[in-house]
């Protein structure tokens, strides 16, 4: 491949990944983007059409951390120009019914191997990771793993510790609350948190799909010299100054 800026991204199927793929298509700074996914997603590939853009899903069916691992490393290498990392893989729903090692296989160990593949090939300076509001690796392991709870907090914690300690040299951390636009996120809870947010605390004020993606991609652009974190209120200065 021989575009000037290609986006790398794990996580792509669900709903802020949707979002991000289809800002990426927009953004004419980026020649291309490379997806890995367990399978393909037809819609990205009629918008990444229609937009123009250079657009290859690598195809991991059975993705564990040392296969993610050996595809990242594998696609990062092939790229010539600058290459940025985007993830936000993780788990949007049923984390109450999963064990503590369940959830931590998915958002822990599978963004750990994706953010050491980047680091290792040499090619990737900057990963733009999306976590959530709260995360605590130092939350209580105990009761169940619904989003809101300790446990939930715990493993976003871990996952954030794992892809800094393992990533590349910068990596810009998002924490949205409740994301408007999720399909975990009913239409309902949507309206009632619109209603009091007035009186809702900045970071945790509920955040569209498009823009996490947009912060996301905004930050890549500031060429950070340093790893941060980006709550709702950052992320909008994000958008505000892209």
């Amino acid at each position: 491949m021989t575009q000037n800026k290609t986006a790398i991204v794990l996580g792509g199927s669900g709903s802020v990944g949707m979002a991000l793929l289809a800002e990426l298509f927009r953004d004419e700074s980026f020649d291309a983007v490379i997806a890995l996914l367990r399978r393909s997603v037809p819609e990205a590939v009629t918008r990444a059409r229609a937009a123009g853009t250079q657009y290859r899903e690598e195809l991991i069916p059975e993705m564990t951390p040392e296969t993610l691992r050996a595809r990242t490393l594998e696609a990062a290498r092939a790229v010539e120009g600058e290459l940025i990392g985007f993830s936000v893989l993780g788990i949007g729903a049923g984390t109450r019914k999963l064990t503590l090692d369940e959830h931590r296989a998915v958002d822990v160990r599978l963004n750990e191997a994706f953010a050491g593949a980047l680091r290792d090939s040499g090619r990737v300076h900057h990963l733009a990771f999306m976590s959530a509001v709260g995360a605590d690796p130092t939350a209580s392991a105990e009761g169940n793993g619904a989003a809101g709870m300790p446990r939930y907090a715990r493993v976003k914690g871990e996952s954030e510790e794992a892809v800094r300690k393992s990533g590349p040299e910068v990596v810009s951390i998002f924490r949205p609350a409740t994301i408007l636009g999720s399909k975990h996120t009913p239409v309902w809870l949507g309206k009632a948190l619109g209603l009091i947010a007035f009186m809702t605390p900045g970071k945790y004020q509920s955040v569209r799909t498009d823009q996490i993606a947009r912060a996301m991609i905004a930050v890549t652009k500031r060429r950070p010299a340093h790893s941060a974190i980006y709550h709702y209120p950052e992320m909008m200065e994000l958008i505000g100054g892209s």
